[in-house]
């Protein structure tokens, strides 16, 4: 062994461990288990610290250097662990001198934690890499941290305020990739619709997004992550419209259907902004396919406001629902509000996640007898432009397959290739 990388959380966190990875063999660093974890929810720290311990129980000689947001947000959580040699933030754990001083001096007691006040960061760096190991897409750093204080939520302080990456960083990234061989790359951050605002000028992620088209033509696929739909901008709507490079799949960061609850997650949108710009939207991509992400059980949600989170799913036309069972974050205005029972909250997380097996097949079974290019991710699986999940035989990883569906187990398509798309 050399240098592992075990990954939690969201496509930042993939895009950044690459750039880890890198930046330790660089160094030196040798035997090496570099665990970059996510502080989203209580589950997703429980599941790190498991790892940790899994790691140094199968590797005893391996160095466990622990990073990411719940490193950031819970230093001694970690650091106070036997397994954990080295705790780095989220800004050190991509610089290389932090992996150079563990190979030429190994690590001391005193100098475990080597986190540092991520508030005070004020620029994001563009970390050119060449791909991603194992994987058919390739992940594009365009923004770090947010601006926003959502009660609900930890991010913030694990992730900092909202910094962009220069365009020209971001297209010379995009060429690299694609010069490499990638067919669709995909646009990540933490809150990639606030793109721009620190940067001249204050371009917007519809500006970006536009460049990247004009800029890179030889560009089969662009996708982006999570967005907040509330700051979607013109020129975002205008290339939704015109380019169907971008494809037609976006997940939401909706988080509820109900105005009284959305206000007390400190939400900037209600249940209105979010079903107008799904109507807009279908209007000018009419084979566009939603996704988001609903909290269930938030503190004070009575039964009629979860229902209206129920209702909104088909106000939406939502296909690919992401369910979170509430998990009071320390640190959150929300862990300070009244509680519901955990019987409750288990309830609803079931019937969300019910109701989202039921408008995934939904989806599934329009989906029948249509011709569509399937992005293949590894050999028997693939996604199409709307992200839906398909098993077909042959395809090399990264290819485009024209594709006929021609079946459904409920959870994925099933899918017939024609011809390698061009």
């Amino acid at each position: 062994m050399t240098i592992d990388v075990v990954t939690f959380g969201c496509r930042l966190n993939s895009y950044e461990s690459e750039v880890m990875k890198r930046e330790a063999e660089a160094a030196g660093l040798k035997d090496a288990i570099l665990i970059n974890t996510c502080a989203v929810t209580n589950e997703a720290v429980r599941q790190a610290r498991q790892a940790v311990r899994k790691a140094k129980r199968d590797n005893p000689d391996a160095k466990v250097i622990v990073t990411g947001c719940a490193a950031q947000t819970e230093t001694d959580t970690f650091s106070e662990m036997d397994e954990v040699d080295l705790v780095l933030g989220n800004t050190e754990k991509l610089e290389r001198k932090s992996y150079a001083d563990v190979a030429a001096f190994g690590i001391s007691e005193t100098e475990k934690v080597r986190v540092n006040d991520i508030m005070s960061v004020e620029e994001t760096a563009g970390h050119l890499i060449d791909g991603l190991t194992g994987r058919a897409r390739a992940f594009v750093q365009v923004q770090n941290g947010c601006d926003h204080r959502c009660t609900f939520c930890i991010i913030p302080y694990g992730r900092g305020n909202s910094r962009s990456v220069p365009m020209g960083v971001v297209i010379d990234q995009i060429k690299r990739l694609v010069d490499n061989g990638y067919n669709e790359i995909v646009l990540t951050g933490v809150d990639i619709t606030s793109y721009g605002a620190d940067l001249p000028g204050e371009p917007k992620l519809g500006t970006l997004t536009a460049k990247i088209l004009k800029m890179v033509p030889d560009l089969k696929r662009l996708r982006l992550s999570s967005i907040d739909s509330i700051e979607a901008d013109e020129d975002l709507m205008q290339v939704i419209a015109d380019d169907h490079r971008l494809m037609p799949h976006f997940h939401l960061s909706l988080q509820a259907g109900d105005d009284m609850i959305l206000k007390r997650m400190k939400r900037r949108h209600l249940r209105g902004d979010t079903i107008k710009f799904c109507e807009d939207v279908r209007k000018m991509r009419p084979d566009v396919v939603f996704g988001a992400d609903i909290i269930a059980g938030f503190p004070t949600e009575t039964e009629e406001m979860f229902l209206n989170s129920l209702k909104i799913v088909d106000e939406c036309g939502l296909t690919h629902l992401h369910v979170f069972p509430f998990s009071p974050r320390p640190g959150t205005p929300a862990a300070r509000m009244p509680q519901l029972d955990r019987s409750i909250i288990k309830e609803r997380g079931a019937r969300l996640r019910e109701k989202g097996a039921q408008v995934l097949a939904q989806h599934l079974a329009m989906e029948v007898g249509k011709v569509r290019p399937v992005l293949i991710e590894k050999e028997g699986l693939g996604r199409t432009e709307q992200f839906t999940q398909v098993e077909l035989a042959g395809g090399t990883a990264g290819d485009i397959v024209e594709t006929r569906i021609i079946g459904h187990t409920g959870r994925h398509l099933l899918g017939e290739a024609l011809s390698k798309a061009a």
